[in-house]
């Protein structure tokens, strides 16, 4: 059996949303089993979001990092390859911003590790009813016989089941890859150079990392029953029709290509020689 992380590195993706973001980064400050480290990934936020992010460092559990990107339209891809090279961690959980976290969601993640793969989550999807609930605090979390949400299937936690699925589940399958709730050895994201910074705009980043991924011999595998996450609702935007990020996925996959053109290697040393503070000391004497 492969060894757990030793240390887990949580990024959390976001942009102009601090109602989520607050939710998100107080169910990761009540893991069973905490992280290392959680950095922001902040794709251009403003001050609301700045503010929120320092406030709830004060007293925060572990380290918080926040990594800003300058806003010039959607730059997932980017935002994230900069907090994954400002982490410490071994091991890599990606989460969105959006996404509230089951209190054992970190530990469920640790246990389902194995070299040679990547762990894709599902999403507990709550609608605006549900939504709306979590966010004005009418409760931290929604189970099975809760109102307001879909995908019910995917709030049972049943440990068993989750390692029958992940023992199955070994592939290179493309359906269903999303970067909301994802888990990496940090070592082969580093392999595959991370995400391609040349996808802006909407879409395909996630699957251009998962293909690269399976190009260097990476397996995927699916956890069930196990890491729980809600999704809050809000409006998704679809490009339709033939786009650059599709035509860089084509490009991917008839190429076979593992690294990144425009990747993670861009920001490696700037995170080494000036790490990201900790926001729980920073400004302290």
């Amino acid at each position: 059996m492969s060894p757990r992380p030793e240390r887990t590195s949580v990024v959390i993706t976001t942009y102009n949303w601090p109602g989520a973001l607050r939710l998100a980064l107080s169910a990761l400050s009540r893991q069973v089993v905490l992280p290392h480290e959680v950095v922001v990934a902040d794709d251009g936020s403003g001050e609301e979001t700045h503010a929120l992010i320092r406030q709830v460092a004060r007293d925060y559990p572990v380290p918080l990092r926040h990594s800003w990107i300058e806003d010039r339209g959607f730059r997932a891809a980017l935002a994230r390859n900069r907090a994954i090279a400002a982490t410490s961690g071994d091991y890599v959980l990606l989460l969105d911003g959006d996404m509230v976290a089951h209190p054992m969601f970190v530990a469920d993640h640790r246990r389902a590790a194995q070299r040679g793969s990547f762990v894709q989550g599902m999403r507990v999807l709550a609608d605006a009813n549900g939504s709306e609930r979590l966010l004005a605090g009418e409760k931290q979390a929604l189970g099975f016989f809760d109102r307001g949400l879909a995908r019910r299937r995917h709030t049972l936690r049943i440990p068993p089941l989750a390692a029958l699925a992940l023992r199955v589940s070994r592939g290179q399958s493309r359906r269903g890859i999303k970067t909301c709730n994802q888990a990496w050895w940090r070592g082969d994201l580093l392999a595959i150079n991370g995400f391609d910074e040349r996808f802006e705009g909407w879409g395909r980043e996630d699957s251009d990392l998962a293909l690269r991924a399976f190009h260097a011999g990476l397996q995927r595998r699916s956890l069930r029953f196990a890491g729980l996450a809600t999704h809050l609702y809000h409006f998704e935007r679809h490009e339709a029709g033939e786009s650059r990020n599709e035509r860089l996925l084509t490009e991917t996959l008839q190429t076979g290509r593992v690294r990144s053109v425009a990747g993670l290697d861009r920001h490696l040393a700037e995170f080494a020689a000036n790490p990201l503070p900790d926001l729980r000391t920073a400004g302290k004497s």
